[in-house]
């Protein structure tokens, strides 16, 4: 197994019920994201700053000097790898009017 999906999954276990009440709302708001943005982007603040977290974890050695171009495609492979649980991560902050 690459080392961006177990950081994912050890990610989500290590948060698990912060992940799985996230889980519930990010579902709601694919269906209705004007009715659930508020509590979306409350929410889903939170959730990406863990994410965010866990990403500096995986890419910190590689960040710098030759592995740096390494480090991009981990990163991006990692949320990847994130929008296949929760597709709409990315509108986290987003206003919709």
């Amino acid at each position: 197994m690459n080392e961006y999906k177990k950081m994912v999954i050890k990610m989500t276990e290590e948060n698990k019920e912060l992940f799985d009440n996230f889980r519930e709302i990010h579902d709601e708001y694919a269906l209705d994201p004007v009715k659930w943005q508020k509590i979306f982007n409350s929410y889903g603040g939170e959730v990406v700053e863990i994410m965010r977290e866990y990403e500096r974890r995986l890419c910190a050695n590689m960040a710098t000097g030759v592995y740096g171009r390494f480090s991009q495609n981990l990163s991006q492979k990692f949320w990847d790898e994130i929008r296949k649980t929760f597709p709409k991560i990315d509108f986290v902050g987003v206003t919709i009017s």
